[in-house]
């Protein structure tokens, strides 16, 4: 999953996005330990999406409290 792909989606979206690539890395872990997982370079694949999930998340948050932060300091 491309970070531009990402950045179009919506707060909420990216919220269940992160929840859905959690419980589908854990589903692989599992796999990968009772060796039913074919390609195990998902499980990395996976963890880098999450990241990069996360890390627009973070990203929005910050500019949010940012622009709060300014709002306020105005008033």
């Amino acid at each position: 999953m491309k970070p531009s792909e990402i950045r179009e989606q919506t707060t909420e979206e990216l919220e269940g996005l992160e929840q859905e690539l959690q419980r589908k890395l854990w589903r692989a872990r599992f796999d990968n330990h009772t060796n039913q997982l074919d390609d195990t370079s998902e499980i990395g694949r996976l963890r880098r999406d999450i990241a990069r999930v996360k890390t627009i998340l973070r990203e929005r948050h910050a500019e949010a409290s940012t622009e709060a932060s300014t709002e306020s300091a105005e008033a």
